[in-house]
């Protein structure tokens, strides 16, 4: 089984699970401030739940993630990633970086 570690948190879950969904059951959140009431509910559009992928892999970003990466504030070149669109397959370390996108990587 897959490792997430988030936020000092570290947590098996199973194959093929949603990011954000495994974050939320985990009481986390991949938002900050006002992003937590105001986001797409996981579509991809909002772009809110970008988070960087310290450890591990995913698949290439496709359809609406691609997109929405490369919209403003995010820029392709953040290596952001958002939560609604991965399926955990390896295990990840995942840091949040501050702004209401999470887009201000220090």
């Amino acid at each position: 089984m897959p490792e997430i570690e988030y936020e000092g948190e570290k947590w098996a879950v199973p194959s093929g699970v949603n990011l954000r969904k495994a974050l939320m059951d985990k009481g986390l959140s991949p938002y900050k401030g006002q992003a937590k009431w105001l986001n797409c509910q996981g579509m991809g559009t909002c772009g809110t739940c970008a988070l960087e992928l310290l450890s591990g892999e995913a698949p290439p970003p496709k359809g609406v993630e691609k997109w929405r990466l490369n919209f403003p504030p995010h820029k392709a070149d953040q290596a952001l990633r958002l939560a609604c669109q991965i399926k955990v397959e390896t295990s990840l370390k995942l840091k949040k970086h501050p702004g209401f996108w999470g887009e201000k990587k220090s």
